[in-house]
């Protein structure tokens, strides 16, 4: 019998993207053509109804119901080493159902049959030398798991969409195996696919139906690099696709005369070349760096935009501050900026600083909407379980700056998480603090081993904010 380790080697994996098909809404859109662009895994009954190269299915049960038609229909079966039987793994080995079921029995002797270890199986004795295949609550996660251990570069999914429905074709199948498994509905999965694609960072993962991967642009000068890398990893614990990250900057605009026009960060004037960055294609995220999320980016990124160019975020109404465009979602279809033109433009007074910056007064008042909730743009306020994102906007306090800032220890947290995973390195840190970018006391305040000359540094230290503010009043 081939493992999926075996069939990894035999299988030209990377011959096409692929393409998993589960039984949601959106298997509706799939159409018997894509198989010219994709290869395809059909998960349990969908392969009743498709031709496939792969099909998978975790429970015996599924291959009962619907056998006839997978033989036909798919090029390769897995079943996990210790079938599942009413929904939990089966005291008998895959081997033992191939001696008992005649089509399973045929699977194997065309070498078609492949097994791998479901980690749900944990209480039995494993396929010796074949690994364990991550899946905690749906097949969604084993077939995905599976592709990228075998080496799958893009992946892309439909019928695989949270909530609790089936599409049309598997209405039949609504009383009989509709989260029959005890669980609420289908978004569970979506964690689970966020840890899968930490471990395989270079897949490209994420619903046919959505542009992918997700571009966020991260607005930062050279002393929030740190801040930059720190949301990155913040988003990346969340994210349920891929995201693809760059940070951008002021380099390349003009500089206006007048002082009271000019930057009032290294980064103000950036989000304006995005759509431009994009070639004008697409959709994109800007956010600044002083921030830090706690939800699947997806959750912003398929909004639908309507007749919106622009979509910001409203504010809860008891914060007192003007509307804020520094976590927005940009159509670069339709936006027709071009940044060094909008800054000129402002210094030659068509615009003031504020219009343009706090109102984005270039751009028709229809086009913009604030489409995003507050708890996406939460100024220095957190809720658990509510907040999405929340920015460290009061530069005085920012947590790499000050160990006074309220929601401190919710950074600190996941700066300890970044450095656990490899993700910011020691050397890293110690590097920000010795260019002066974050406070030599760093360290210290998120638990983690102190630089060496901290406390002489940091009585040497003048916060990075209050090196710009000095230096644009001097300019003023």
């Amino acid at each position: 019998m081939l493992t999926a380790r075996n069939w990894a080697l035999q299988y030209d994996i990377s011959a096409k993207p692929w393409l998993i098909l589960g039984k949601g809404p959106t298997f509706g859109k799939f159409r018997p053509e894509m198989v010219e662009t994709y290869s395809i895994l059909a998960l349990n009954h969908v392969a009743r109804a498709v031709k496939c190269d792969a099909a998978l299915m975790m429970d015996i049960d599924v291959f009962d119901a619907c056998g006839d038609d997978i033989l036909t229909n798919a090029h390769f079966v897995f079943m996990p080493w210790r079938p599942h039987v009413d929904f939990r793994p089966s005291a008998k080995t895959l081997e033992d159902f191939v001696r008992e079921n005649p089509r399973l029995a045929q699977l194997d002797r065309e070498g078609r049959l492949v097994t791998f270890n479901a980690q749900t199986a944990r209480d039995f004795e494993p396929l010796a030398g074949e690994p364990l295949t991550p899946i905690k609550f749906f097949s969604a996660e084993a077939g995905l798991n599976i592709l990228a251990a075998a080496g799958a570069q893009q992946v892309r999914t439909l019928g695989v969409d949270g909530g609790a429905s089936y599409a049309a074709k598997f209405s039949d199948l609504n009383d009989v195996t509709l989260l029959a498994n005890g669980r609420e509905d289908f978004d569970k999965q979506f964690g689970q696919f966020a840890q899968t694609l930490r471990a395989y960072p270079s897949l490209v993962f994420g619903p046919l139906t959505m542009q992918t991967p997700a571009r966020i642009f991260i607005g930062a000068d050279e002393t929030q690099m740190l801040g930059a890398k720190m949301f990155e990893y913040s988003v990346r614990r969340y994210a349920s696709m891929s995201v693809r990250f760059e940070v951008i900057d002021n380099a390349g605009l003009p500089t206006p005369a007048d002082p009271a026009r000019r930057a009032r960060t290294g980064f103000s004037f950036c989000r304006f070349k995005i759509p431009e960055l994009c070639g004008h294609k697409g959709r994109a995220v800007y956010v600044d760096a002083d921030m830090q999320v706690f939800t699947d980016i997806r959750d912003l990124w398929a909004r639908d935009m309507g007749e919106s160019w622009l979509l910001y975020s409203e504010l809860s109404g008891s914060e007192g501050r003007i509307p804020q465009y520094s976590v927005m979602l940009l159509d670069c279809a339709k936006l027709g900026w071009d940044a060094k033109a909008l800054v000129k433009a402002l210094d030659a007074g068509e615009f003031d600083y504020k219009s343009l910056m706090y109102d984005f007064a270039m751009m028709p008042q229809e086009r913009k909407r604030a489409g995003l909730e507050f708890e996406w743009n939460s100024l220095e306020s957190y809720e658990h379980g509510r907040t999405k994102l929340l920015h460290y906007t009061d530069m005085p306090t920012q947590p790499w700056v000050s160990d006074k800032n309220k929601n401190g220890e919710i950074w600190y947290a996941d700066l300890r998480r970044a450095v656990a995973d490899g993700f910011v390195t020691m050397d890293e840190l110690y590097e920000a603090i010795e260019r002066g970018f974050v406070s030599p006391l760093l360290p210290e305040w998120a638990k983690l081993k102190p630089h060496p000359r901290g406390s002489q540094l940091m009585s040497e230290w003048t916060p990075p904010y209050k090196r710009f503010t000095k230096k644009a009043a001097t300019a003023s």
